[in-house]
């Protein structure tokens, strides 16, 4: 059996014999005839019963092109003889417009298709402005020129067949390689989309584009007999960012694996997937299963490519393991000698890097990214992991000035305005060596979290997200760094920098500005204070930074300061003083505000940081080279996240279902272990309630609504409730008790 792609994939030995005897009888049939017989002998038809000749005539070159068959000479006509051919001519530039979307006028949309002027007129103007000009446009299409009333042809856009076979659509939808084939008429492809470059009309990209997507359904079922479930386009993350579609309502569903039918072999041109339903229940429509729900370790890591599935597989299991018991040591984790083992050749293995194995969870927290709305606070900080206890590791170098052994690390953490975190966005991790032989100076760490931030920003164009550092990240190439239209500043400042505008250095500056209010603050245990509100002074102004002397080539750079100072400590307590810069615009006392609270959330990073060594003992980690323990580390930053995170989640989301984030077998379990009973509850309890039941285990003693669980109890209740768990599997109990005999 021949075993080739799309049309190809229906013709076998059989077929190619009935082709050569074909051949052989009429040796003067063109190829058009020939596709047709193809096609009937196939039964290759459309939904009206035409023959899909097309299709037919691909099939039949890729065939020849494989050395399968030889087809006859083909006729020189004037829709293929370049001579005859008539010209793409240029489509001229406009005048420039700009202007509103309701002084547009009325917007109209022409289908061009059975109008030759028009048609002429829409392929020179896509030839002429858009980066794949009118190329590959094979099968059924509709093609509209778009028209206002004040200004004529502003636009053009195209719909056509869809894409054979795309991995992440088809397991989006549920589709097997049956009913793909079985319903793939019913997708159709947004293939081109311009507005001309001379046209700046905000919300003009989106209201065209959901004005064409309703239409094309109407004229698609006129014109082909079906009418459309679902909508595809593709959006190169090169030179797009897809902010007119999500406007729209399409979602960013995956990426392309990067190949086509002008395939080159270049994987690395793959473009984002997006999707609009037109119909609904489109999946059942289309033949499809809802996709399956994952576990959390798939959510986390399924995107992890280890280059074997084995290796996948293990990684599942190490961070479940992991999970159900965090203090534990690796053998203890992993509950047997072979699964221990089985473990430490994971960590060995040359392709188990920290970054490979984070990947997939960068992926899972730009998803969640996605779906908030609001700002995103991208905290970044330091942290050093102590492995003094471990002289026998290799690879460790100093972390501070005693020449104390271990490794240290630089994350970032994406948090939610209230404090929710979503996940890691980047890690960097390093030995300290002597500074003469350092080729590049730690201070790059700030760098690099930032270009990742930036990064991010472009894979997630909906919310604003603020970069947040402390006072080891005030300098100049940083600020420098920044870009109107991407990731954004906030730091603490430390420097006594000069200002452009003025004789002297930004904090004389800010102390002499007028206090715009007062706010109050949570503020983190202090020398000699524990936890409590403070309450700020808070001033503001927009200020220009001198470069440092001796970086002439650097420009100034225009910040916004804030400055925060408590104004009655509490005796013997030294009072807080932030001065604060930002890229963010400060206009009033209320963004003013709204920016030192963004900056209070950095402490979140430094929970993480604590739940991370002693939620999930990575000191104690016994591993015998560096690469082994940051190949180790990866996995304890995600279990770590995911305790912190459960805990936030809890605050903010408390009325939830607890089965969003306890697994059915988990939240029986604990129900029946709290109640003191043999039956669970009927339906999962709400999130916050599971959470204290957690707690409790853990050692947490409710006292009132405003003093929640905190990440300690919550670890520690996590390794019981997998011992509770693990008795609840062993005695039979998912169903509930059993009956007793009549």
């Amino acid at each position: 059996m021949w075993c080739l792609r799309s049309y190809l994939e229906q013709i076998d030995e059989r077929t190619l014999k009935w082709l050569d005897k074909s051949l052989a009888a009429t040796p003067d049939i063109s190829r058009t005839q020939l596709a047709g017989n193809l096609c009937k002998h196939l039964s290759w038809h459309d939904i009206n019963g035409r023959p899909k000749t097309t299709g037919g005539a691909i099939a039949l070159r890729r065939l020849e092109d494989l050395g399968l068959i030889t087809l006859p000479k083909g006729r020189e006509i004037a829709c293929n003889d370049p001579a005859r051919r008539g010209q793409i001519k240029p489509y001229p530039a406009r005048s420039e417009l700009h202007c509103g979307l309701a002084e547009l006028g009325e917007i109209e949309l022409i289908m061009v298709n059975d109008d030759r002027n028009q048609w002429q007129l829409w392929q020179n103007m896509v030839n002429t402005w858009h980066p794949l000009q009118n190329s590959n446009l094979c099968g059924a299409r509709i093609c509209y020129l778009i028209r206002c009333q004040a200004e004529g042809i502003i636009s053009a856009i195209s719909f056509s067949s869809a894409a054979w076979r795309l991995q992440a659509r088809d397991k989006w939808i549920g589709w097997t390689n049956q009913t793909r084939a079985e319903n793939l008429a019913m997708v159709v492809n947004n293939s081109r989309f311009l507005i001309l470059p001379q046209v700046h009309v905000p919300h003009l990209a989106s209201h065209v584009l959901a004005r064409a997507c309703r239409q094309v359904a109407g004229d698609w079922e006129i014109m082909y007999g079906i009418r459309p479930v679902l909508l595809e386009t593709f959006v190169d993350p090169r030179q797009y960012r897809g902010i007119c579609y999500r406007a729209a309502g399409w979602q960013c569903i995956g990426k392309t694996s990067g190949r086509g039918r002008q395939d080159t072999g270049d994987a690395t041109q793959a473009k984002d997937i997006y999707c609009l339903p037109v119909q609904k229940n489109f999946r059942t429509l289309l033949g499809g299963q809802p996709p399956r729900s994952l576990s959390w370790t798939e959510e986390e890591f399924g995107q992890v490519n280890l280059g074997d599935k084995r290796l996948k597989k293990r990684l599942f299991r190490i961070a479940e393991d992991f999970y159900a018991n965090p203090l534990a040591s690796i053998p203890q984790a992993c509950g047997s000698r072979s699964a221990a083992k089985a473990a430490y050749r994971f960590f060995q293995h040359p392709a188990v890097k920290l970054e490979e194995t984070l990947s997939g969870h960068y992926q899972a927290t730009a998803k969640r990214i996605q779906a908030h709305k609001g700002v995103i606070l991208a905290a970044q900080d330091t942290t050093s992991l102590n492995y003094a206890t471990h002289p026998a590791t290799v690879g460790l170098g100093p972390i501070d000035a005693k020449g104390t052994q271990g490794v240290l690390v630089h994350d970032t953490m994406a948090f939610t305005e209230d404090g929710v975190p979503l996940g890691l966005i980047d890690v960097q991790h390093w030995v300290r060596q002597e500074k003469k032989n350092r080729t590049v100076t730690e201070s790059a760490k700030w760098l690099e979290s930032f270009k990742a931030t930036q990064q991010l920003s472009r894979q997630c164009p909906g919310p604003l997200i603020v970069n947040v550092g402390d006072r080891e990240a005030d300098f100049f190439d940083l600020f420098c760094a920044v870009q109107p239209d991407g990731a954004q500043l906030l730091v603490r400042a430390v420097h006594c920098r000069a200002l452009a505008d003025s004789d002297t250095n930004i904090w004389v500056h800010m102390q002499r500005c007028a206090s715009k209010g007062t706010l109050e603050v949570h503020v983190p245990p202090r020398k000699n204070q524990s936890a409590g509100v403070a309450s700020l002074s808070v001033t503001f102004d927009q200020v220009v930074l001198q470069p440092p002397k001796g970086r002439k080539e650097l420009s100034p750079v225009t910040m916004w300061a804030v400055l925060a100072r408590e104004t009655d400590p509490p005796d013997g307590v030294e009072p807080l003083e932030w001065l604060l810069l930002t890229s963010v615009a400060v206009d009033n006392f209320t963004a003013a505000c709204q920016r030192i609270e963004w900056y209070t959330r950095r402490w979140g990073i430094e929970v993480f940081h604590r739940t991370l060594k002693s939620g999930c003992k990575v000191e104690d980690r016994q591993l015998e080279t560096v690469d082994r323990i940051t190949a180790c580390l990866a996995i304890d930053m995600v279990i770590a996240w995911r305790v912190y995170y459960l805990t936030m989640l809890g605050r903010q989301t408390p009325d939830v279902p607890c089965s969003v984030f306890f697994e059915e077998v988990e939240w029986k379990a604990l129900t029946a272990h709290a109640a003191r009973r043999p039956s669970p509850a009927p339906e999962p309890p709400p999130l916050y309630e599971a959470i204290v039941m957690v707690a409790r285990l853990g050692g947490y003693i409710k006292q009132s609504r405003k003093e929640p669980p905190g990440t300690e109890t919550i670890w520690r209740g996590l390794v019981a409730l997998g011992w509770i768990t693990d008795a609840w599997r062993a005695f039979g109990q998912q169903n509930g008790p059993p009956r007793k005999p009549e």
